[in-house]
């Protein structure tokens, strides 16, 4: 891209095409900014000035809504019209037909794996999914009611103590290292965790389950000498995790590349996108999914419910997004997988016909469709894992799970990238100028 000039006289046709003629108005001078990829970057705005010791002009754009702050080849999102591909691959697709950890290679290294490529990737990260007992002794610091996503996030950065090489990041194998090992280990983390809430021994990893089968184990494993998960539980946990593997630059893929271009250890940086992902407006929807089924309570309650929604009294949780103006593509697919998980596990559910009813007629209402609020990924998540047994505590660990080879994949793209650097964005400063200290007994 070339830098961009004051315009002085006409310009080709070409170049009047792919640039942004701007006048500064308090100046009446012109300049023209170059378009590229349908953006125009932000420091071709710094050369338009009032006089030379103005700073220059800056954008202002709070929650980077209209802000492009890096380039990826990971995933593509249409929220107009409810597209999701991974690498380019529908995650109608993947979802039907990969798995996990096909997924996990796929966003990492860009290509689905063939057998041999599979076979080793699936090996290397059987082999690490244990963690060293000291490990194990600092989950068991924490108190018996700690929240699973605060153990979560502190035993992940603590990962960072135990792999010390993990802060040579441009050694490309030490990165191969520490991505395996955190996608190896955040299951068994998480387990730790749900089995500490209980006052349950840990299990350890069993190398010869799948990836979904040996999270249940560890989960659920009680006095059997070998945990057998049902595979329509564990085909369903599978696509749950596909479905949240990545979803371009969200709260908490921004905070790992936030915090990763710092040039920390990605344990550092992914503990960041737990962090992130903790916040109820992030990945705690699916919780306040289920405590609005709940609110509701019966299927009668459901039209009440919708006039409340409408007359502003009460909250439509699980339906729209703030990427998505079309049906979640997600949310076709998890509806699937609720179907075979309550059939795997026999056991029946109300809210479930709650939220049939609830999505039945938000579907049908004029109200709801011309505002484009169609059910997203998190409206019946809640009610699958609520189904396997999890407490709503649990839940955002599951997301955190699936998420973590989306993370990895976007820090490794970010360490990679050549135009990255530290985050420091802007500010418009609103405060005090130039005060003078006032000694304390006379101040009023």
């Amino acid at each position: 891209m070339s830098e961009t000039q004051e315009s002085a006289g006409t310009t080709s046709v070409a170049t009047a095409q792919a640039s942004l003629t701007v006048v500064d108005n308090r100046t009446g001078k012109s300049y023209e900014v170059p378009i590229t990829d349908g953006t125009v970057r932000a420091m071709d705005l710094r050369q338009i000035k009032v006089d030379d010791e103005d700073f220059g002009l800056m954008t202002y754009d709070p929650a980077y809504t209209n802000t492009a702050s890096c380039r990826s080849a990971i995933t593509f999102i249409d929220g107009d019209k409810g597209i999701l591909e991974y690498r380019g691959y529908p995650i109608e697709q993947l979802a039907e037909q990969a798995t996990f950890l096909e997924v996990a290679y796929l966003l990492i290294f860009g290509e689905l794996p063939n057998r041999e490529q599979l076979d080793r990737w699936t090996h290397a990260i059987t082999t690490h999914t244990f963690v060293h007992e000291n490990v194990k002794s600092f989950v068991e610091g924490f108190r018996y009611d700690a929240h699973p996503m605060g153990m979560l996030q502190a035993s992940v950065a603590a990962l960072s103590t135990f792999y010390p090489e993990a802060k040579e990041i441009h050694d490309e194998q030490v990165r191969y290292e520490q991505i395996v090992r955190l996608i190896a280990k955040v299951p068994t983390l998480a387990a730790f965790a749900f089995r500490h809430a209980k006052g349950m021994p840990y299990v350890y990893p069993d190398n010869d389950l799948n990836y979904a089968e040996n999270f249940l184990g560890m989960l659920f494993k009680i006095a059997e000498l070998k945990y057998q998960a049902d595979p329509r539980i564990a085909k369903a946990l599978d696509v749950l995790l596909i479905l949240h593997a990545d979803h371009e630059q969200n709260c908490s893929t921004s905070a790992v590349r936030s915090v990763g271009s710092s040039q920390v250890d990605p344990y550092s940086a992914v503990a960041a996108g737990v962090g992130a992902l903790y916040g109820p407006l992030h990945g705690g929807a699916n919780q306040s999914v289920l405590e609005m089924l709940q609110r509701i309570g019966s299927v009668e309650n459901v039209p009440g419910f919708i006039e409340g929604v409408k007359a502003g009294n009460e909250r439509l949780m699980g339906f729209g997004h703030r990427v998505y103006k079309n049906f979640d593509p997600r949310a076709k697919i998890i509806k699937k997988a609720v179907d075979d998980v309550f059939e795997a596990t026999g056991t029946t559910n109300p809210l479930l016909a709650v939220a049939q009813e609830l999505e039945k007629i938000a579907l049908e209402d004029e109200y709801f469709t011309k505002r484009k609020l169609y059910p997203n990924v998190d409206f019946y998540s809640g009610l699958i894992y609520e189904a396997l047994g999890l407490p709503v505590e649990m839940f955002t660990v599951l997301f955190a799970i699936g998420r973590t080879p989306g993370w990895v994949a976007q820090w490794l793209e970010m360490v990679q990238d050549k135009e990255q650097k530290i985050a420091r964005p802007r500010q418009i400063y609103t405060g005090d100028r130039t005060r003078d200290y006032v000694p304390i007994d006379q101040r009023g």
